[in-house]
C-alpha cells in the first residue's frame, strides 16, 4: 500500500551539513533502472547520481536543482527544508524514481510541504542527517 507523507504529524526539519558527491547523468540514454529500497527505481537522462557517504541513489534533475547547491568540484549540499514524520507501520511510499519500502519507526520524508516528492529512510539515517527546524544547537 502506497501512503502519503502529508498529514498533521509531519514537522519541518533542516539538513545538517553533509556534503555529497554527485554527477549528472549527461549521456545519450533512455535512462537506467535499478533495484533499491525494495522496489525498481528509474533515472532519466539529466537526473543525478548521488553518493551520500556510500549510500548511492538517483535524484530527479528538477528536484536536485531545487534542493542542492554546489560546494566544490563534484560536491553538493542539500539546502532546503523537508517535512517528515515517523511511520507507525510499514508500507511503501511513491517516489519520483519509483517507490520505497519502509518499516514502522522509519521516517517518511517530503521535499515539499504538501507531501509530494516523498521518500523514506531509517530513523538512524534520518537523525544523522536532519534536525528539527528551529531547534537550537548545543554550542
Amino acid at each position: 500500500m502506497l501512503v502519503s507523507v502529508a498529514d498533521a504529524k509531519s514537522r519541518r526539519y533542516i539538513r545538517l551539513p553533509n556534503p555529497v558527491a554527485a554527477v549528472r547523468l549527461k549521456l545519450d540514454t533512455a535512462g537506467l533502472t535499478y533495484r533499491k529500497w525494495g522496489h525498481r527505481q528509474r533515472a532519466k537522462r539529466g537526473d543525478w547520481i548521488v553518493d551520500n557517504d556510500g549510500d548511492v541513489y538517483t535524484v530527479d534533475a528538477a528536484v536536485f536543482a531545487r534542493t542542492y547547491k554546489k560546494t566544490g568540484t563534484g560536491t553538493y549540499e542539500k539546502t532546503t527544508s523537508v517535512w517528515a514524520r515517523q511511520a507507525e507501520r510499514g508500507g511503501s511510499v511513491k517516489t519520483k524514481e519509483g517507490a520505497t519500502k519502509y518499516k514502522a519507526g522509519d521516517y517518511l520524508v517530503s521535499n515539499k510541504r504538501d507531501g509530494s516528492d516523498a521518500y523514506a529512510m531509517t530513523a538512524r539515517k534520518f537523525k544523522s542527517l536532519y534536525t528539527l527546524a528551529g531547534k537550537r544547537s548545543k554550542a
